[in-house]
């Protein structure tokens, strides 16, 4: 099962997208683990995903999370766009494209 993280500023914002890209994976068939955690709690958890994916709000901080995976997974702040208006397919079909680049 592939997963992927999803980090914003307080872990908030990214739980409605988290439901949304849970629903579009459901109706395309897909078997995904999806986790949102802040910034502050994401060390931990990217060390267990395929993919990290950045809130607009923390891009800022990419440098740092590129730190922590080290190369390992694809790292890529979300479109500002479909993050906007919570566009869970988008999303999802973005981060399953890193996943199958990475591999």
């Amino acid at each position: 099962m592939r997963k992927i993280l999803l980090v914003c500023a307080a872990g908030m914002s990214t739980s409605l997208l988290v439901n949304k890209m849970n629903d579009a994976a459901k109706d395309s068939g897909i078997e995904i683990d999806i986790v949102a955690l802040p910034i502050s709690e994401c060390s931990k958890a990217a060390e267990e995903v395929d993919v990290v994916l950045l809130g607009p709000q923390v891009r800022y901080q990419k440098a740092q999370v590129d730190a922590i995976v080290d190369g390992r997974v694809p790292v890529e702040v979300i479109e500002m766009r479909a993050y906007g208006t919570m566009n869970g397919s988008a999303i999802l079909d973005r981060a399953l494209e890193l996943i199958d680049q990475n591999q």
